[in-house]
């Protein structure tokens, strides 16, 4: 039995077992370009994505108002460049409240894993730009996580966390937890923003597939602001908590 281990080790050291063993067999110049073609064709080709996550009408108390986040990218496996876009525009007021755009360069560092770096831009009232770096992929037992940091034109810094997870009832019906937090490391009184844990947003949404890429669905969703941010809100008459009744579209291509 001892003649087993001795044998491994030397099958091992073979040059049959080596990482490219054909070399040992072939012209390497041949091989390596034989390589060269089979990584282009099956790992290194320029690819795209787009994701309609959010697109959906929130109701509350009569008032409606149109949500959206989407994202995408265009790259390669190691590397890509993701754009993020998320806003809120008030049918009542007929006003865009919130609306930012991100731009982002995205490194793989692991399997499941990508860090991120770049910039971000709000449209609304207080426009101003944005240093984003930030971590996104799928932790264990599947849940979707991206997490960013932010620092303004104006030295405020900013972090968000975001959390989703997908409990499937059959292969087309699909029950989504969502989970989003913001804090604010300096207050932002142009923005409305108090310093500490400032809005959090919680949403449960049910989806059907018809199609892969095509999914409407019905859901609910709740948010609430803390501290300081609450009290500016109150302060301008508006609320510091709502829950909504959502119906929307999820789409992919």
């Amino acid at each position: 039995m001892k003649l087993v281990p001795a044998i491994i080790l030397l099958m091992l050291a073979s040059p049959v077992f080596a990482q490219n063993a054909a070399d040992e067999v072939y012209d390497p110049a041949v091989m390596a370009a034989a390589r060269d073609s089979v990584q282009h064709m099956h790992g290194n080709t320029l690819n795209t994505l787009f994701i309609g996550e959010r697109l959906e009408s929130q109701n509350h108390d009569g008032d409606s108002n149109l949500t959206w986040e989407a994202q995408g990218w265009i790259g390669y496996d190691i590397n890509k460049l993701w754009l993020k876009t998320e806003g809120h525009y008030d049918n009542e007021s007929n006003n865009t409240e919130e609306f930012e755009l991100q731009a982002l360069w995205s490194h793989a560092i692991s399997p499941f894993w990508d860090i991120q770096a770049g910039w971000r831009h709000d449209f609304e009232d207080t426009s101003r730009d944005y240093a984003v770096i930030g971590l996104m992929g799928l932790a264990p037992y599947w849940f979707e996580m991206d997490a960013a940091a932010f620092i303004s034109e104006d030295g405020d810094t900013s972090a968000r966390l975001e959390a989703e997870y997908e409990l499937r009832f059959t292969q087309r019906l699909i029950l989504q937890p969502r989970m989003e937090l913001n804090y604010a490391f300096s207050e932002d009184l142009d923005a409305g923003i108090g310093q500490g844990l400032n809005k959090a947003n919680l949403g449960l949404r049910l989806r059907y597939e018809f199609k892969r890429e095509i999914a409407p669905y019905l859901g609910v969703a709740w948010e609430k602001s803390f501290g300081d941010t609450a009290d500016l809100l109150r302060f301008a008459g508006q609320d510091a908590s709502e829950a909504s009744f959502v119906v929307g579209l999820r789409v992919w291509y």
